[in-house]
């Protein structure tokens, strides 16, 4: 079994694909802490004030058992009232709210209508799901339609879901949410909108793009907490028969250990910092204008229109020496290289959060187009 691993790793590392774990280095163009909480003054408080009252650093035990701790309920009603939906549930990411959501809720003899382009974590789930699966391409409505009306045809029968994000996490793309959202309602269908990059960015107050679908008994939304809210977990926002199935059925909550009361005590802390203080939001969109204005004029990649700028350079090995040049030039930046991204659309991922400002987004762009031309010449 070692031999196949180390030969399976060799085949990563000859097509330029293996990858290893670094520590964070240079100037923060590539994390997902959007509005710089993650290591804010504030939340540091919030968890010291939690601390001092008593809430424990770890559950105990899943929160069917022993680890439901009033903090995590505190933070589910304050998410629902924030968000503006019937009901909340708390996870420890991500990934794992995804994944529960897509194995859980659609049901056999039920459709999933996928964005090709949809998280690693909603694949995953429909994987385990027993609903069929089809991919729908990118950002196209009609696409998504075709699919249902085909499969109504040939003799489905089911309820349609339709798998989106609000905002694309490797391209900084807006999804078509209220084509999208039209569709589900014509063929009585679901709507998951995966809010990921959106939360705390986008929105009234930060609720994200489809703040305005909040609510609806079809619409259900994913707001992770690591990102733009600077913590970690994932909150899954729906009607309450979805919220109580996930709790009899969802494997991925049923038997995973809860997550830590200390962390719900601060992401509730930092949705108050969302609805509180504009002024982060307000600051962030202007270090994107001025990136995006700053990228379109000093180098042949385009603005996405949000906090995410792909660099799409095309080959595995173009993606690798463009961000090594960079790295050296002081910047922490990755490659993106497939499976993540398409075949053939490796990229740099470039994010613009509150930890640099406008001195250091100019000299970025600047380096960028030095490095363009180092290696065209």
């Amino acid at each position: 079994m070692p031999g196949n691993h180390e030969r399976a790793l060799d085949a990563l590392a000859r097509r330029g694909r293996l990858r290893a774990l670094e520590p964070a280095r240079g100037l923060d163009f590539t994390s997902n802490d959007y509005l710089g909480l993650a290591q804010s003054h504030e939340l540091a408080a919030a968890i010291t004030a939690a601390i001092e009252r008593g809430v424990p650093i770890g559950a105990g035990g899943s929160r069917l058992l022993r680890g439901n701790h009033p903090e995590h309920e505190l933070l589910e009603q304050e998410a629902a009232e924030f968000f503006g939906g019937p009901t909340a549930l708390f996870f420890g990411g991500g990934f794992v709210a995804n994944t529960a959501v897509w194995s859980t809720l659609p049901g056999r003899g039920d459709l999933i209508v996928y964005d090709e382009l949809i998280h690693a974590s909603a694949h995953e789930g429909m994987r385990l799901s027993k609903a069929d699966a089809r991919a729908a391409r990118h950002n196209d409505a009609q696409s998504f339609e075709d699919a249902i009306v085909s499969w109504r045809a040939a003799g489905g029968t089911g309820q349609p879901w339709l798998a989106i994000e609000s905002l694309y996490s490797m391209d900084g793309d807006r999804a078509p949410i209220e084509d999208l959202a039209g569709i589900a309602d014509r063929h009585d269908a679901m709507l998951v909108i995966d809010e990921a990059h959106a939360t705390g960015v986008f929105g009234p107050a930060g609720r994200g793009l489809a703040a305005g679908l909040e609510g609806r008994q079809n619409v259900i939304s994913v707001h992770t907490c690591g990102k733009a809210l600077g913590v970690m977990g994932a909150l899954v926002i729906g009607p309450r028969s979805m919220r109580d199935f996930l709790i009899n059925r969802g494997r991925a909550f049923i038997y995973a250990t809860a997550p830590s009361p200390l962390v719900a005590s601060a992401v509730r802390a930092a949705i108050q910092i969302c609805r509180d203080h504009p002024e982060r939001r307000e600051k962030l969109h202007q270090l994107m204008a001025f990136a995006g204005k700053e990228l379109n004029a000093k180098t042949r990649f385009r603005a996405s229109g949000s906090q995410i700028l792909p660099l799409i350079v095309g080959s595995d090995a173009a993606a690798v020496s463009l961000a090594g040049s960079l790295q050296r030039r002081g910047y922490d930046i990755r490659a993106i290289r497939p499976p993540t991204v398409p075949e053939g659309t490796a990229r740099l991922r470039l994010t613009i959060t509150l930890n640099t400002g406008e001195s250091e987004i100019s000299r970025l762009i600047d380096d960028i187009a030095a490095a363009e031309a180092e290696t065209a010449a």
